[in-house]
């Protein structure tokens, strides 16, 4: 590191925009940049004519982009080689840089948080617009630059432990995918039984708001995530930021769903940590009848997404937006339901894949901080 060098971005790159004025483009395929340093990525084909910009920056491969008003927020990347030729808009400034910088090497740089912050320092005092990152505030952020030769190096390192990193969560995925179908294999053709089909009346009984609002309380919610990703703790909210008068306490064990998003596989059981938290009006709440099937069991069957398309079909409203559950057609659908010995060996079947998935959550949180791990450890020592 003693031959690394501190530089401002300015002394290694310019400004470089190819504006094309969008009365010549007919179509263009539009990018945009995430935040936090997770690069470019496609926005689709779009008609520059739709919208108000008189001009549209044209990307090439290897060029260094920012998001003027996010860059603070980590939009800011290389642009890869599979987007050359595809358009911003002028609210994204692009960057060329000189032999002495290599862009794959910037591009590791600035995935920091304590880059971001400096660039949020930057963007301070100016107005109405003080978060927007001018091109000459970025091209004046200080960066530690080791020779041409050891950049390429570094990022060799640092692109073959990314790419460690996304087999393992890759593998760990394919893992979870391969459990997730011998349980729904076991409802759907249990060895040696037909399940049978039952009304969701037979299983689960409804149950009307119990808790009468208080508008000096603070209440803390449940929710269900959209495509059979369960249930999960969400906001916490004073009774005076919301108008309900009553909402309904759910209980681990219980069975839920939003109305207006339950044709989006936002069905679920309510797990032991959203024990006691609540749920508006919207979300209709049952209790399972466990002598008949068990909340296990209501929990892998929903989250399938082959259940899901049935579940639109009987979502009353015209406008697919708006398409609602109403209780009564839920009470009314039928689903198959194995014999409870075979439940019995799905429910432990389920909490050993829960247990194992619970596992895989450690490894990937571990995996997720060692790049951010790794880059504080390179580039700090010398910032």
């Amino acid at each position: 590191m003693s031959q690394w060098l501190t530089v401002t971005l300015g002394e290694v790159m310019r400004l470089h925009i190819d504006a094309v004025p969008s009365a010549g483009l007919a179509s263009i395929n539009l990018a945009g940049v995430y935040g936090f340093g997770r690069g470019v990525f496609s926005r689709g084909s779009i008609s520059p004519q739709g919208t108000t910009y008189k001009n549209f920056h044209r990307l090439h491969a290897g060029d260094f982009v920012i998001s003027s008003p996010k860059a603070w927020e980590g939009a800011l990347a290389r642009v890869p080689e599979d987007m050359d030729g595809w358009y911003l808009s002028p609210v994204f400034p692009t960057f060329r840089a000189s032999e002495k910088l290599d862009t794959r090497y910037l591009d590791w740089y600035c995935k920091r948080g304590s880059v971001w912050r400096q660039l949020h320092g930057k963007a301070k005092g100016m107005g109405a617009r003080r978060e927007s990152v001018s091109p000459a505030q970025f091209l004046s952020l200080q960066i530690t630059l080791p020779p041409p030769a050891e950049q390429q190096a570094l990022v060799g390192r640092l692109d073959m432990l990314a790419d460690k990193a996304r087999q393992v969560n890759k593998h760990l995925d394919a893992i979870e995918r391969d459990a997730d179908r011998l349980l729904r294999a076991y409802i759907f053709c249990p060895p040696g039984e037909t399940p049978n089909r039952k009304r969701m009346s037979e299983l689960l009984t409804l149950r009307l708001p119990d808790v009468k609002v208080d508008r000096l309380q603070r209440y803390h919610f449940a929710g269900v995530y959209s495509f059979g990703r369960g249930v999960f703790a969400s906001v916490s909210k004073d009774g005076s930021e919301f108008a309900y008068e009553r909402l309904s306490t759910v209980y681990a064990g219980d069975f839920i769903y939003p109305k207006l998003m339950a044709w989006e596989g936002a069905l679920g059981v309510v797990p032991p940590e959203c024990d006691g938290l609540v749920v508006s009006p919207e979300f209709p709440v049952f209790t399972v009848n466990a002598d008949a099937v068990l909340p296990e069991v209501l929990d892998i069957y929903f989250r399938t997404p082959d259940v899901w398309p049935q579940i639109a079909q009987i979502s009353g409203g015209t406008n697919v937006r708006r398409r609602r559950v109403q209780p009564s057609a839920f009470l009314n659908y039928e689903m198959l339901v194995p014999s409870m010995p075979t439940q019995r060996k799905l429910r432990e079947l389920y909490r050993q894949i829960q247990a194992l998935k619970a596992r895989h959550a450690s490894i990937r949180q571990a995996n997720d901080a060692l790049i951010p791990a790794t880059l504080e450890r390179v580039f700090s020592g010398a910032d």
